[in-house]
């Protein structure tokens, strides 16, 4: 194997003098006041060395606002800060060291003057990146924030006043093709190029190496932006680039023998690092070589070293199978047939960080898992259940994605803009727009909740997924719908939940489609408003009345038959029945009576008395209770006749109009006792008049 490892691969000058300002203060602590040290963030993009400083009681914070200690130290990130957080420390007093990069702090007085003198700010870089977060701090979050030349040719504009500059690990040729286009449209705009040399050198000497050699290394953190633009020059040149933070990421399979490998490292990758990696890879080529040359030892062997060859071999990267023998809330033991027990520490069982080593597996279970290091330092095996689910989940999730299928998964977290689903260990995210088919104001109430989804989105060389619970939904309510148009009918009951109410009626979720209660489909008796029968949320049992499958419109009825007023009113009243009744309506023809609610009868003006009325009003009011006599029933026209005249006790003939009563009409009006031999004359009348004159 022929190595070339790069000259400025590992710490730039900012990087290196924020990792001694921290370790100084590890080592050199206020003696007199026990300080607690904070770092405002990672103070660089290396999980390794942010590890290794909290187990140094250096602990990382995202706010100032977290910060629940009196005495504390805070340092500032390599990043930098905005203004903003230079003030709330100077308010809150907090003891701070800035070890903000130089490059950056460049940036910040550049756009702090322009932004002052009135000009437009625009940042190229990564919106998310926390530098590019700190430079907009200084022109008070307002700058335009462009990270490709279809995002500028969008959302440039060019103003009397327009001041540009970049990430200090912006890619150049991004730079150059943005900053080009900016000058076309915009002569007069002032453009900074604030991209740190450092990384310039550094990309230029990757993209050499990678030219030359079979295999290229890029070494440093995953969310390092610079080393990211480091392995993506590098995958131009060189197809077998691999980006990675430590050697265990390294295919366990890749072969050195006879192949020239580059190296390269991130501005946030320490030296301890590139050198393990290197170790490793040399003791790897080393025994790739003895087994190509087909060495053997075939001298004798001692008690101790026959004992040793009958023992496993273990290998840093080997996936090798193993009994538990003992499981505690922290670790798994693993007898593995090697000279030494293997330890899965609780994190390396699983990433669901609800689930403990006993939710997993037992004494006696048989589990197959990760070498990652054959000797911590105290003679036991590291191992990791988690990478070996990864390989095999992985898998899975290509399988998932090619096939269009769905998976099942655990959401274990929430995070900016989605969530995240552990699916075999893999962590899959779903944007919140694809979290349901509905709007969800609180992404927090799907933590831990198991969840199907499908893979929209795959990313193999990241190993990144975006998966959608949505789409899932949304087929499932497919199929439901396309069944239930199926088998609806006419007069079908079905139960569902009242989903809203509106003035016109209420709508009823049936499951899979919605349907209308009308209000006049509510009740037998008149209501005002759809409330006062139903209230969202409610169960209601209801019945289809109508359908329309082309236009997705269902037409439910609530009311029940055996509660219809008029089926009580056919078996409670008959012609003849006398019945207390109470006025409801008056109207020039008669008045309205309730018998029951719900069914009203009508009393003709002509049956409410046995005297000539000129209106209804005359003799009766609305509230007011009578007795009536029915005298006509028909249930099939919802009618009922009442009369309240058939009552009322028979009395004297009167004249009408000055015309005689005949003695028939006499005979019919008049009590029994009266009925005689009576003749009356119209002289008689006259006469009777004109002695009431007199």
């Amino acid at each position: 194997m022929e190595l070339i490892v790069g000259e400025t691969a590992g710490f730039c000058f900012g990087v290196n003098r924020a990792i001694d300002t921290v370790y100084k203060n590890v080592e050199h602590p206020n003696k007199q006041v026990k300080t607690k040290i904070y770092t405002l963030g990672p103070i660089i993009h290396n999980q390794q060395v942010v590890e290794d400083l909290t187990s140094k009681g250096i602990d990382v914070i995202n706010s100032i606002d977290d910060i629940k200690d009196n005495n504390v130290k805070v340092i500032i990130r390599t990043h930098g800060i905005s203004k903003k957080i230079y003030n709330d420390l100077e308010t809150k007093s907090f003891e701070y060291i800035d070890a903000t990069c130089p490059y950056v702090k460049k940036i910040h007085k550049i756009v702090e003057k322009y932004y002052n003198d009135g000009y437009s700010i625009i940042i190229v870089g990564d919106s998310q990146h926390p530098e590019v977060v700190g430079i907009n701090g200084w022109c008070n979050n307002s700058a335009i924030i462009i990270n490709s030349l279809d995002n500028t040719k969008e959302n440039f504009k060019c103003t009397d006043k327009t001041c540009v500059v970049a990430q200090t690990t912006i890619n150049r040729e991004k730079w150059d093709k943005i900053t080009q286009y900016i000058k076309q449209k915009c002569p007069e705009a002032l453009i900074f190029d604030t991209i740190c040399s450092a990384t310039n050198l550094r990309q230029a000497e990757a993209e050499e190496i990678a030219k030359k050699v079979d295999i290229m290394i890029v070494i440093g953190g995953k969310h390092s932006s610079n080393t990211q633009k480091l392995a993506q020059i590098c995958r131009c040149f060189c197809k077998n680039t691999y980006h990675i933070e430590t050697f265990e990421e390294l295919p366990q399979n890749l072969n050195y023998f006879n192949k020239k490998v580059g190296i390269t490292a991130g501005a946030s990758t320490p030296a301890w690092i590139i050198k393990e990696v290197i170790n490793k890879m040399t003791e790897k080529e080393k025994l790739q070589t003895e087994q190509n040359n087909g060495q053997t030892n075939e001298s004798e062997m001692t008690f101790a070293e026959a004992f040793e060859k009958s023992l496993v071999t273990l290998n840093t990267g080997d996936v090798v199978k193993g009994n538990v023998i003992a499981v505690s809330d922290n670790e798994v033991v693993v007898d593995l047939g090697y000279k030494s027990d293997g330890i899965v520490h609780a994190n390396e069982l699983t990433s669901d960080p609800s689930i403990t080593p006993k939710d997993i597996v037992q004494v006696g279970d048989e589990i197959e898992v990760f070498v990652v290091r054959v000797d911590d330092g105290e003679g036991n095996v590291l191992l990791s259940k988690r990478k070996v689910d990864f390989i095999k989940g992985w898998e899975t999730i290509e399988s998932v994605y090619k096939n269009k299928t769905t998976v099942k998964g655990k959401v274990i977290e929430v995070v900016n803009g989605g969530i995240i689903v552990l699916v075999n260990e893999i962590r899959i995210f779903v944007p919140a727009s694809q979290v349901s088919d509905r709007f969800v104001s609180n992404l927090n109430v799907f933590l831990n909740q198991n969840v199907s989804l499908q893979i929209i989105d795959l990313n193999t060389k990241k190993r990144r997924a975006v998966g959608s619970i949505r789409a899932v939904i949304e087929k499932e309510r497919e199929k439901k719908e396309k069944e239930f148009w199926s088998s609806i009918e006419i007069g079908k009951k079905y139960t569902g939940v009242v989903k809203k109410i509106t003035d016109f009626g209420a709508f009823v979720d049936l499951g899979v489609v919605d349907g209308l209660i009308h209000i006049s489909e509510l009740s037998w008796t008149k209501i005002k408003h759809p409330s006062e029968i139903l209230n969202e949320g409610d169960t209601a049992e209801v019945y289809v009345l109508d359908f329309d499958k082309e236009k997705n419109r269902i037409s439910l009825g609530f009311k029940k038959a055996e509660d219809n007023p008029w089926e009580i009113a056919k078996s409670k009243f008959n012609v003849g029945d006398v019945v207390k009744c109470k006025v409801v309506r008056l109207v020039p023809f008669g008045a309205f009576v309730e018998l029951i609610p719900g069914v009203d009868g009508l009393i003709h003006i002509s049956q409410i008395s046995n005297k000539r009325i000129g209106k209804p009003a005359d003799v009766l009011s609305i509230g007011q209770e009578v007795e009536a006599k029915i005298i006509e029933v028909d249930i099939e026209s919802q009618k009922i006749s009442l009369s309240i005249r058939e009552l009322l006790a028979n009395e004297e003939s009167v004249m009408e109009d000055n015309v005689t009563v005949s003695e028939e009409k006499k005979a019919d009006v008049l009590p029994n006792e009266y009925k005689e031999d009576v003749k009356i004359t119209i002289g008689d009348v006259i006469g009777e008049k004109n002695e009431d004159v007199k």
